[in-house]
């Protein structure tokens, strides 16, 4: 299953990568955008299992992104999971209600971001 991390920050793909990698995903699985445009033209080439995405971006931001996303037949059900300095309660409901599968605040450790997104790698 390929997994997209879509990040500005190249240090923040590069730790959550290390993540998935410790848990078992292979690095052939893992790809990378720098941003919401440019993960949507990855995603338009090859299937894409699992979305990391985080809110704050330029060109196309985590939150367009995700109702991008949702808005295709293509994507309308997979997992999306958003990675983002964002803890206020109304960001949290805005991107539930866009189609995120589970919401995640930065930072966060290995092991509770594996917590977070272990039931989609298993599929």
């Amino acid at each position: 299953m390929n997994i997209l991390i879509i990040d500005d920050s190249l240090v923040m793909r590069r730790i959550h990568k290390n993540i998935l990698l410790e848990a078992g995903v292979t690095e052939k699985e893992l790809l990378e955008a720098e941003d919401g445009k440019a993960a949507w033209d990855i995603a338009q080439k090859v299937s894409i299992g699992l979305f990391l995405v985080d809110w704050n971006m330029p060109n196309l931001n985590g939150l367009d992104f995700v109702k991008k996303l949702r808005a295709t037949e293509t994507y309308r059900s997979t997992p999306i999971v958003m990675i983002t300095s964002e803890a206020a309660r109304y960001n949290v409901v805005e991107a539930v209600q866009a189609g995120v599968t589970n919401y995640v605040v930065k930072p966060i450790k290995g092991q509770a971001l594996i917590e977070k997104i272990g039931k989609y790698l298993r599929k």
